[in-house]
């Protein structure tokens, strides 16, 4: 057994807790017996065949299955689906009400698809490689398979120094270490979302990246496990990636991936896992939030504040502060008084902005005490139990809590019907979205948690208010306050398996619920504590959703598991303001967004614990103006840290959100894509760059889509980066200047804290609203000017989709346009569905040499349209062409050269 102490804290409450991780010697799992096959079959697409175990038990721990079956189904020309099962019995697998299986859809030959299964019969092992090539991708031979009741073990070997990129949710390198490096799966509060440790989230997906090719491997299992990743088991440098799995069955998506293209890896798996969720145009926007606002003065001073400081602020956000008692679907009487609540969120949307709030799973215990939640979910009996029947009881900070049960049968009635009531238009809080916390699900209740009652006192949950109330009748936004308006067996397996994973809160029960709790259905937390968050998202997005028949909603969460992206975004956790973590967040949000298909993500900018300094706070806004998810957001024990806080804050602030809300349409169209195929909206450099082997370790550049290069300054109190630019061409964002890159790292010197280098990547044709405003409603006003930059071969292409960007069915058509420019000559096409409204100010062709001739501007019948006029600067090779035509036909912009 490894041994280690590990400080866990929430807010002001401190735990000490030990982490007991199971270490065995890999010679002597290597020794076990394995399985042998009997009575293959194969029949069109599907192979099938039973295993029988082929020696001596190994029982390492616990007894090995004898009899296992076989299934093997190629599902689509690029992926293969392999399922290993207990023969004789039924096994716990992910529920399809929680991940709905892709469906079969191959119907070639199976020599025609782009992977093979190949398998030894004696002693059995299997490999996958590719057909074109015969390159293995994925092997089990030399590694027995082990099958036991509560313990699962595939090992495969990969190249040395394989480029391996997944597994999270982690804070650690995008790409993973490779020397003995586990990778844990198993949610958990992460207060500091330490390096090296299971995290909020669980994603058994992985691609590999080769010269030759990406791939990628799916387990489908949500039972705790262990990954480890070792380069020094061979002689070679070899590296081996070893599942070692609590408990289900072995169910893996092989992903052939492409030779050439990686984002072709992501859009396979987003075939098994979905696509992601719409969000609405606003969700872009600017999101302030704060865990300490003390009353709804302080929040209401906020948002007066950021439009005095001329700062765009879309969506203000309020942390559990507002809860009387810390009980969600409840405000404080006292601090945030309903009337006062409701003229917030009235003020907002008359001014165009959005308000969103915190909303926890944990119900408080409360019988007797007329607390409506806990009365309404004890009537339809609908918390988690113990084995003995009766409602788990656990710590959060309302005190003693019950935890919603997310598969009993009445718990979607019992949850919509709960934020009809509290977050309802005519006398409730009218929330635009939703936040959802705490949800791995998280416990205070230290082990072994006989008594969670004195633990509260102990603890003083929930907290007391130190601050005095404010006048209930206080002014805010300059006005009076006057408005009218399955069993694994025994017990003790559950909570203490043989093999102990390397969790970082100790035992598998410790900080979140029981793992022998029940479900209504049976299940048990031990297969399914993975899963509480994405079912709790599920089932808030569908409350959301009923509250506002048609409309997209945006509900951002904590916790995820596969999956989980097709219904909500999510952000990085309860973070530390510290340099080392704003430079994190980056792979943090690259794992999210670029493997794991949930791609409204974000980071708190500026940190969320202790405090920040202006500079950090500084360079964090900059870099959070290309967070799909831009949220500041900060701790009740850390100073403020509002944008306007600080001069050279406020300036760095309106600066990028200039950048972004110029960039929305951009940023609203690559999501629209990943909603349909699942092209990632965040790149590593490698998927835009493949054969270039110096941008496979990269992760303090990306590409927000396809076009766009984000190089930031990440060294404290710096002025100056080196980046890396592949052999490309570039243009930098604000000037437009070409940048020819070389393959090689450039050194950017006097960066100011307000500025970070953005650079359009050559071939890119980018539709831009021609300025920032203050809200996204007043953005969609702004007309657009189209800002062409031609490859080194002088030709690019781009696209634009618009609608009204708040529909779930666009009843008012859509705009989807394409443009392609080569030869000098632009030309826009596509369907105008939508009415934009706006007119197209300007187009900008980057990279010219010399002043054209002349510049013709036409429609689809070759008449001429538009002002007819150039402009040429000779610093920055620009061509401008004034057009100021409606946004509403397809158009050609012919340039001529001298």
């Amino acid at each position: 057994m490894i041994h280690t102490n590990i400080a866990i804290t929430f807010g002001a409450v401190y735990f000490i807790s030990s982490v007991f991780a199971t270490w065995i010697d890999p010679s002597l799992l290597d020794a076990c017996p394995g399985y042998n096959i009997a009575n293959p079959a194969s029949q069109g697409s599907t192979f099938t065949a039973d295993l029988v175990l082929a020696g001596t038990a190994c029982n390492v721990f616990g007894s090995d299955l004898k009899s296992l079956s076989l299934a093997v189904v190629y599902e689509t020309e690029n992926r293969i689906h392999v399922k290993i099962m207990d023969a004789n019995g039924s096994r716990y697998e992910v529920p399809e009400s929680v991940l709905p299986r892709p469906n079969a859809t191959f119907g070639g030959s199976i020599s025609s698809a782009a992977i093979q299964f190949n398998y030894t019969t004696s002693p059995f092992s299997f490999t996958i490689y590719r057909t074109s090539t015969s390159e293995v991708l994925f092997t089990t031979a030399s590694h027995p398979l082990i099958f036991e009741p509560q313990y699962l073990r595939v090992k495969t070997v990969l190249p040395p120094n394989a480029n391996i990129y997944g597994l999270g949710e982690h804070s650690d390198s995008f790409r993973l270490p490779t020397f003995n490096t586990t990778r844990t799966l198993w949610s958990r509060d992460a207060y500091e979302i330490p390096t090296g440790t299971n995290l909020y989230g669980n994603h058994p997906i992985y691609f590999e990246h080769r010269t030759t090719g990406t791939h990628g491997v799916f387990l489908l299992n949500s039972n705790g496990m262990d990954i480890k990743i070792n380069d020094t088991e061979s002689t070679d440098g070899s590296v081996t990636l070893e599942y070692n799995v609590l408990g289900g069955v072995l169910d893996f998506y092989f992903l052939a991936g492409s030779e050439n293209d990686p984002l072709e890896v992501s859009k396979q798996y987003a075939e098994v896992v979905g696509t992601p969720a719409k969000v609405p145009y606003w969700s872009f926007g600017l999101h302030q939030c704060r865990f300490g606002y003390t009353s709804y003065v302080d929040v209401a001073e906020v948002i007066t504040n950021y439009s005095e400081a001329g700062i765009p602020l879309e969506t203000m956000w309020t942390d559990i502060d507002y809860m009387d008692g810390r009980r969600i679907f409840t405000v404080d009487p006292s601090y945030f008084p309903l009337d006062r609540m409701r003229e917030i969120v009235d003020y907002l949307h008359i001014h165009d902005q959005k308000y969103v709030l915190m909303t926890d799973p944990a119900v408080a215990y409360a019988p007797g005490e007329g607390y409506g939640t806990y009365n309404r979910g004890s009537a339809l009996d609908v918390w988690l139990k113990m084995p003995n029947g009766s409602a788990e009881l656990a710590l959060v900070w309302p005190g003693v809590t019950n935890y919603p049960d997310w598969f009993h049968p009445s718990i979607q009635d019992f949850w919509t019907t709960e934020f009809g009531l509290f977050y309802n238009t005519s006398d409730g809080i009218d929330i635009d979205g939703a936040w959802i916390d705490m949800n791995e699900p998280s416990n205070f209740c230290v082990l072994p948690c006989t008594d969670p009652f004195q633990q509260a006192q102990e603890m003083a949950l929930p907290p007391p208010r130190t601050a005095p109330p404010p006048d209930p009748d206080t002014p805010i936004f300059g006005k009076s306050s006057s408005i009218t308006s399955s069993s694994l067996g025994k017990r003790e397996d559950l909570l203490n398996p043989p093999y102990a994973i390397q969790d970082a809160a100790g035992n598998l029960s410790a900080l979140t619920a029981w793992t022998n709790a029940t479900h209504a259905n049976g299940l048990v937390e031990y297969d399914t504590h993975n899963l509480y968050g994405t079912m709790m998202s599920v089932a808030t997005r569908a409350a959301m959703l009923a509250r506002r028949p048609g409309l997209r909603t945006l509900v951002i969460t904590r916790s995820t598991f596969a999956g989980a992206g097709a219904h909500v975004g999510k952000w990085l956790g309860d973070n530390f303001s510290s340099w080392q973590e704003y430079r994190l967040s980056i792979a943090g949000m690259l794992g999210m967004a670029g493997v794991y298909q949930i791609p409204m993500v974000g980071s708190d900018i500026c940190g969320y614990a202790e405090n920040t300094t202006s500079t950090l706070c500084a360079r964090w806004a900059m870099l959070g103006g290309f967070y799909p998810f831009m949220r500041n957001h900060n701790a009740d024990t850390s100073i403020s840290q509002e944008f306007y806080r600080w001069p050279v804050t406020a300036q760095a602030a309106k600066n990028v959100l200039d950048i972004r809300y110029r960039l929305m349409d951009y940023f609203y169209t690559t999501f629209h894509q990943a909603s349909l195929n699942g092209s990632p909206v965040l790149q590593a450099l490698w998927y835009k760059y493949p054969n270039d082997t110096s941008t496979y370790p990269i992760d303090l550049q990306f590409l927000f889509g396809p076009s766009i290069l984000v190089s930031p300054v990440t060294d404290e109190n710096s002025t100056s980066v080196t980046i890396y630019l592949p052999r490309d061409t570039f243009y930098e964002f604000l000037t437009l200047k070409p940048v020819f890159g070389t393959g090689a790292n450039v050194t950017l010197t006097n960066v100011d804290f307000t500025e970070i280098p953005v650079y359009i990547i050559g071939g890119s044709i980018l539709p831009l609203r021609v300025n920032g405003t203050m809200t996204t409603t007043e953005l969609r006003q702004n007309d657009f000017e189209i800002v062409v930059a031609p490859s080194a071969g002088g030709n690019a292409s781009g696209q634009l989709y618009v609608d009204d960007g708040v529909s779930l069915e666009q009843t008012n058509g859509t705009t989807a346009l394409t443009f392609d420019y080569q030869d000098g000559a632009l030309s826009v096409n596509g369907n105008f569905g939508y009415n934009l409204g706006v007119n197209v100010a300007s187009v900008k062709i980057l990279g010219v040499n010399q002043s054209p001739k002349n510049v013709s501007v036409v429609d689809q019948s070759g008449q001429s349209i538009g002002h007819g006029t150039f402009s040429y600067d000779a610093g920055s090779k620009v061509v401008e062409v004034a057009l100021g035509v409606a946004f509403d036909k397809a158009f050609e912009v012919h340039m001529q050269e001298a």
